[in-house]
């Protein structure tokens, strides 16, 4: 099996933000991200469960069952008991190095780590185990933060060790030392080289795992990585589907595919499940986008002013009645969005720092608002069946369906 590294290298800033008097204009104040790093060798021993811990950075949700899995960026998942939805609790904490993303299906969890596939056996939650580890086959699974201005990668030894997240601080520099004009550049070196019963879990908008019947389906930033899971604790590495660039996000309905990317939505029809093949696209200019899908229409959340490239921010709702040609139908103006969700006729978006907005989409040409949570920073939202399960800045927020409106019910820090 071929290893793949990407390297990607990004030295950009157009938003100078603070001078004084004093620096003359010289010194601008920028958003760095530094790289977190593992020795190679502790990198595939390192996945590990342990007491649970406090977060250090919030991630993704996932529900499975009375089970919340909620992402500790790069640094694995937290398990939280969520039988009674008005008092969660932590149990227990997955060590996984690099780890953003996780689905699960029966009583096996899948997760990244870098390039690798996890496969852990959650059938005993007090004693999960690692089954399988599949090296290198998300051969482009690397991530990195968008919504910074420059990276250091200078001085990585990438013989030795490998890069598993990045931490974001600001920093003072000179403003003529940092590249006024923004680029990215990839440099990819190559080292050595039917549908079931069995229950699956349910992640967000900003997922990048799913599964679908036998299959799982996992994007990077150019490919749908597919996986027959059939025999559960041994997937079997499919070949990759070319997607395009900056994929970041997959939602399914039925037999469709539909990818997020920072320039539109993609949607793939996978009828033949093992070989995804392009339907359509719609093409937005170049934003970071999740998608949802309901009935004649999906949901795209657009989010500007960061390193994404737009400068607007908005949700778009896109007619996809003839799958062959979506067409936008209508643009609401949002503040920051990332993630949003769907229960029956009620539309949730979270709005960054401007809260979770919750809206009655029965006319798509006239959202109605029917709430409006302001003063929490929102990530994530999943609707499920009895209740909606958001995640902020370290806090899990779960509510409770009104006939026009949600209230909520608890709220769980997880630091």
């Amino acid at each position: 099996m071929r290893n793949i590294i990407i390297l990607f290298f990004v030295l950009a800033t157009l938003g100078i933000v603070s001078c004084n008097d004093e620096d003359d204009g010289k010194y601008a104040e920028y958003l760095v991200a530094k790289p977190l790093t593992m020795s190679k060798a502790e990198f595939k021993k390192d996945v590990d469960i342990i007491a649970p811990i406090p977060l250090n950075e919030s991630g993704k949700i996932y529900v499975y069952g009375e089970f919340i899995f909620v992402n500790d960026k790069y640094r694995g998942v937290h398990v939280v008991d969520n039988s009674d939805p008005k008092a969660p609790k932590k149990i227990a904490f997955i060590k996984i190095p690099g780890n953003v993303d996780v689905s699960v299906k029966g009583d096996y969890l899948y997760a990244d780590s870098i390039t690798d596939l996890i496969v852990l056996d959650i059938s005993d939650i007090n004693n999960v185990k690692m089954v399988n580890r599949l090296e290198d086959v998300l051969r482009d699974n690397v991530v990195f933060p968008f919504e910074v201005d420059i990276y250091e990668w200078q001085g990585i030894d990438y013989q030795n060790d490998i890069v598993i997240g990045w931490e974001t601080v600001k920093e003072r520099r000179l403003i003529e030392e940092v590249e006024v004009q923004f680029s990215r550049e990839f440099d990819v070196m190559l080292a050595n080289a039917t549908q079931n019963a069995v229950p699956t879990g349910q992640g967000g908008s900003l997922a990048r795992f799913k599964i679908v019947n036998d299959y799982l389906y996992a994007v990077d930033s150019h490919n749908i990585n597919v996986f027959n899971i059939q025999d559960m604790e041994n997937p079997k590495d499919l070949e990759d589907v070319y997607a395009g660039f900056d994929i970041e996000t997959i939602f399914s309905r039925g037999d469709q595919l539909f990818l997020g990317s920072m320039r539109g939505m993609y949607i793939y029809d996978i009828s033949s499940p093992a070989t995804p093949t392009l339907i359509s696209e719609f093409q937005h200019g170049t934003a970071c986008d999740p998608v949802v899908v309901d009935g004649d229409f999906a949901y795209v959340t657009l989010r500007g002013g960061n390193m994404c490239g737009a400068t607007e921010s908005g949700l778009f709702i896109v007619d996809i009645s003839d799958i062959t040609n979506p067409e936008l139908v209508k643009t609401y103006p949002m503040d920051g969005p990332y993630g949003l969700g769907i229960k029956a006729e009620k539309l949730f978006v979270c709005d960054g720092t401007s809260g979770l907005k919750v809206y009655d989409k029965t006319d798509v040409q006239n959202l109605i608002q029917l709430n409006h949570f302001k003063d929490i920073n929102t990530f994530d939202v999943i609707p499920m069946e009895d209740n909606l399960l958001m995640i902020g800045e370290e806090v899990i927020y779960q509510y409770e369906y009104l006939e026009n409106k949600i209230k909520l019910i608890s709220t769980f820090k997880l630091g």
